[in-house]
């Protein structure tokens, strides 16, 4: 079991950018896979990056190029940078953990592209 709190999000101009962060209440090392989805108003929730307990990543058509995912292990901390930001990445992002077939999930954390 694992308790995930996102934080970063926020209003920011066309062009520029942010860092989500995604830190666990246990240790992240020993989790197979975590990653970032997203959800836009009347849209589903999609995956926007996702990364191995071995590093590594893989990343949607969307965003590739742009965002970088990454972990910090002795932070038991993920984090999201995401550059070159458009108002389509305006979105409640999510972190995600799964452990032993389990879904985890934050509550989100919002992210909003002005043009």
């Amino acid at each position: 079991q694992v308790q995930l709190v996102e934080s970063g999000g926020g209003l920011v101009q066309a062009g520029g950018s942010l860092r989500l962060s995604c830190t666990a209440s246990r240790s992240i090392s020993g989790i197979g896979t975590m990653g970032w989805y997203r959800q836009a108003p009347g849209n589903e929730r999609e995956l926007v990056a996702r990364i191995t307990s071995g590093g590594m990543t893989t990343y949607s058509d969307s965003v590739k190029g742009r965002f970088t995912i990454s972990k910090d292990n002795a932070k038991n901390t993920m984090y999201l940078q995401m550059n070159s930001l458009e108002p389509e990445d305006t979105a409640v992002y999510y972190c995600h953990a799964m452990i032993l077939l389990i879904n985890y999930w934050g509550k989100g954390t919002l992210v909003t592209v002005s043009s």
